[in-house]
């Protein structure tokens, strides 16, 4: 969308579409993957949001499921969820506004085709760590690199992407997960599912990061992390370990 003009809508404009209908498969894939966030611990200080998008035939960059705004992702019901086009964030199904962090999965998703589904979480053990000083997420495990496909981006702390979405198209394409310093962290998949399974093995990931530093923290002995090198080899080869029927349906 080109910056020099005025938009032709306004972000949480309403504007109904009677040909976005509500799809209660979806809304249940959503409903489902929150409480399986929720249930495993990881939907922390409240809030933290998730965004599916839907193919549609009107709207080239398809439409997108959202919680809306004052609600988590612990208490948002179904009927609830709100759907809004990608370019402005207007509101096509429902009827209450989205969040500031939507305007940042939309831009993602803009960006990005191939990415379906957007989990943005404040997870305390990644705030934690990062504040305690430790500059970066190290891998420990096999299965992290596998999964997320591509390196962590980490933003300063002074810089929000939810409130200011134009850093996001300088690094967007290098990356499958953003740490927020201070914030949080947003995780992309293909899939809810895949964005599902990222969340989780990166929020383990960073509990085995603190369990390798308390355990070796004054014995003289230092953590085994795997190395850059590993790591990107691994995630060059993540669809042929998680996804082999993937690699064999395009094959």
């Amino acid at each position: 969308m080109d910056g020099s003009t005025q938009p032709r809508y306004q972000v949480n404009e309403y504007t109904p579409d009677p040909a976005v209908v509500f799809d209660a498969k979806v809304g249940a894939s959503y409903i489902k993957y929150a409480r399986m966030l929720v249930n495993r611990g990881l939907v922390q200080s409240s809030l933290g949001g998730m965004a599916l998008r839907v193919a549609h035939p009107d709207h080239a960059d398809g439409v997108v499921y959202a919680k809306p705004q004052g609600l988590s992702l612990e208490e948002v019901e179904v009927d609830e969820l709100v759907i809004t086009d990608i370019p402005y964030g207007r509101i096509l199904h429902g009827e209450r506004a989205t969040t500031v962090g939507h305007q940042m999965n939309r831009e993602i998703l803009r960006l990005r085709p191939d990415i379906n589904a957007v989990i943005h979480l404040h997870h305390d053990e990644t705030i934690a760590f990062l504040a305690a000083g430790f500059e970066e997420i190290r891998s420990t495990s096999l299965t992290f690199s596998y999964l997320m496909q591509k390196p962590a981006a980490y933003l300063p702390a002074h810089l929000n992407v939810e409130e200011d979405v134009g850093p996001i198209k300088t690094f967007i394409a290098d990356t499958n997960c953003i740490i927020m310093r201070r914030h949080g962290f947003t995780v992309l998949g293909r899939t809810v599912s895949e964005a599902y399974h990222r969340t989780c093995v990166l929020c383990a990931e960073v509990k085995r990061n603190i369990i390798v530093e308390t355990l070796t923290a004054g014995t003289g002995r230092k953590g085994e992390y795997l190395s850059a090198e590993d790591m990107a080899w691994m995630m060059q080869r993540g669809d042929g370990v998680v996804y082999p029927e993937l690699i064999k349906r395009q094959g």
